[in-house]
């Protein structure tokens, strides 16, 4: 049976392409809010970490009424980071919005995202949005498109894909790239001609793959997923099986069932093949998992998620200022918060390490495991984390690395740092393209490469510059590559920075601390632009005579510290640092805090 009143389709697209700004039209022209109410940019971007970011980290599910079809939306991160969101999701629907940007053209995440669709299948809509910007490019950005389809192998159908000239934040779409259109309705019309509607036996035995978890305290694991086969019924009896895992079988009752409407869940008794629902009352469900008729319990087979890069150690904060700040500081409490996460989060991997207090947690990159960070010190819990490092692996009896695809944008005089940088890094130019005054340039590089740069690549290009990557493969290990050039400053003693011993700390480097700051011996309180550690006394104070001289007593001015955000903090960190994180603050600080014993091992390995 074809389900003509309903279509399923995903959005994807590279970071910052504007992706939740289309859908936020689509919403608003497909009827979803009153014509008076009061509407937030990027509605579906729902978390504090997204509004303030500006960026999608968890994809969200969405439905317009447009005449008597229903269309589900999902909307999808854009940042490599958040791949696997996209992933899972892909399986849920039936064709994809590809979504381009009129003037920056398909970006590594592009690539990515395109190839997992291509992978299952799924038909492509071409979006070419922001066609209103001053520097767009319609010509040449659907021959590029045209051009990574060719790339990607897509077949003939494929290549063939309508192309739509977009400007999500106006709300207009046309087909012709020389007329602006007036609303979206060439984009809910081609959605309609082009995108398949679902098919599936709504008489058969029920059937339906869970492609994503939320949590709630009240009724514990939510499974999102889409009917395959069959009829779900508030109360029915199911059984849950997994095709990677052929010994599991679970017995259970679906207790409530609900559908997505605009913003909104409804609640339904019953839905049918093709529909995307939102079900409780099986405890132990996971992504990945079926629910099928337990007369007929059979597995469908879930999409294969990309294994993470990147790792770092996630232990008990255990600082002179541990448990002052923080609500959760056990490591009972932090084993329990990260085995919560993975179910949610399919790319992330979390494994117990020699010690109770540490968890090696790995994921696709910095950002992936920053938010993880965030989200964690939000809900006050208080940890230690370890620089980043890859994750290897051993191919035919050699050593091999992630290897990363690099696309950065610079004003046409940063080319040559930026060139030279990449060579120190062991990257390698594999194109390099003139775009007015503006210079795009791709590296192959090795994900240890890109640690630590991004401050670095801001400063050398003035803040103009751009750059986004996305893993590659993996290849032979490629030498020794060196993390950080400068140095850290370190606190001698704990105390309370003062002016005085701030004044005279701050011709050695660079300061993260103001005067009044609590510190503690052995903590990183500055940078020091000399490759090795210097021991600064912050808590010095100026001893008080009963003499004045002309001059000496003048107030002592300070140089505004630098305000480190926590990805300045995780790229600064160097192997023998680790950052203590709170809900409050964020510390830098040495391994071993006594600057003696530090000292002496320095000692013995020289």
């Amino acid at each position: 049976m074809i389900r003509n009143d309903l279509r399923n389709i995903a959005i994807i697209a590279h970071v910052d392409h504007g992706k939740t700004t289309l859908v936020d039209e689509m919403l608003k022209q497909g009827g979803v809010f009153r014509e008076n109410q009061a509407v937030a940019e990027r509605v579906m971007d729902s978390n504090d970490i997204e509004r303030e970011r500006g960026i999608t980290i968890l994809a969200k599910n969405t439905a317009v009424q447009y005449g008597d079809v229903k269309i589900n939306i999902i909307d999808t991160p854009g940042h490599a980071d958040f791949g696997g969101e996209v992933e899972r999701v892909l399986s849920m629907v039936d064709g994809v919005i590809l979504l381009v940007d009129a003037a920056e053209g398909p970006m590594p995440q592009t690539r990515f995202v395109l190839t997992k669709a291509l992978e299952m299948g799924h038909k492509i809509i071409i979006v070419v949005n922001k066609i209103d910007r001053p520097d767009a490019r319609l010509d040449e950005i659907a021959d590029e498109v045209q051009l990574l389809l060719l790339d990607l192998d897509a077949d003939e159908e494929q290549l063939e894909s309508p192309i739509l000239y977009c400007s999500g934040r106006s709300g207009t779409a046309s087909l012709d790239k020389d007329v602006e259109g007036t609303d979206l309705t060439p984009l809910f019309k081609t959605i309609l001609d082009y995108i398949p509607a679902p098919e599936g036996d709504p008489e058969g035995p029920l059937q339906m793959l869970v492609s994503s978890i939320d949590y709630n305290d009240y009724v514990g694991r939510i499974a999102i997923g889409r009917i395959a086969r069959g009829t779900a019924k508030v109360g029915q009896a199911v059984t849950v099986v997994n095709d990677n895992h052929p010994d599991k079988r679970l017995n259970a009752k679906i207790v409530s069932l609900a559908q997505v409407q605009g913003l909104a869940q409804v609640n339904t008794e019953t839905a049918k093949a093709g529909d995307i629902v939102i079900l409780s009352g099986i405890a132990d469900i996971t992504i990945g998992d079926t629910v099928c008729d337990p007369e007929a319990p059979e597995a469908l087979p879930f999409t294969h998620i990309s294994e993470p890069t990147i790792e770092m150690t996630f232990a008990v904060n255990d600082s002179p200022f541990a448990g002052q700040e923080g609500k959760f500081v056990t490591s009972r409490q932090l084993r329990e918060r990260l085995f919560k996460e993975l179910l949610r989060d399919v790319s992330l991997r979390v494994t117990e390490t020699d010690s109770t207090d540490a968890f090696s947690v790995a994921g696709r990159g910095e950002m992936h495991l920053s938010i993880l960070i965030e989200n964690m010190r939000r809900e006050g819990y208080e940890l230690s984390v370890s620089t980043p490092r890859v994750l290897y692996k051993t191919i035919n009896g050699k050593l091999h690395e992630p290897l990363e695809r690099l696309v950065v944008d610079v004003p046409e005089e940063c080319v040559g740092t930026v060139m030279e940088k990449m060579g120190t890094r062991k990257g390698e130019l594999q194109s390099m393209q003139p775009q007015g005054s503006r210079t795009r340039m791709e590296f192959l590089i090795p994900s240890r490469g890109l640690f630590g740069y991004k401050s670095e690549f801001l400063t050398n290009t003035r803040g103009e510059g751009l750059m986004s990557s996305v893993f590659e493969t993996y290849v032979p290990y490629k030498g020794d590559i060196p993390r950080r050039s400068t140095g850290s400053l370190i606190c001698h003693e704990s105390g309370e920075a003062v002016t005085y011993g701030l004044y005279n700390a701050q011709e050695r480097g660079t300061l993260f601390i103001g005067a009044g700051v609590q510190v503690y011996e052995g903590m990183v309180i500055g940078v020091s632009p000399k490759a090795e550690d210097l021991v600064v006394n912050v808590c010095k104070r100026k001893h008080l005579t009963n003499t004045r001289a002309s001059g000496s007593d003048d107030a002592l001015r300070l140089v505004p510290p630098r305000i480190m955000s926590l990805e300045d903090c995780l790229e600064f960190l160097a192997d023998d640092e680790l950052l203590e994180v709170t809900p409050k603050s964020l510390r830098i600080r040495k391994r071993i805090l006594s600057n003696q014993t530090r000292a002496k091992i320095r000692g013995k390995k020289a």
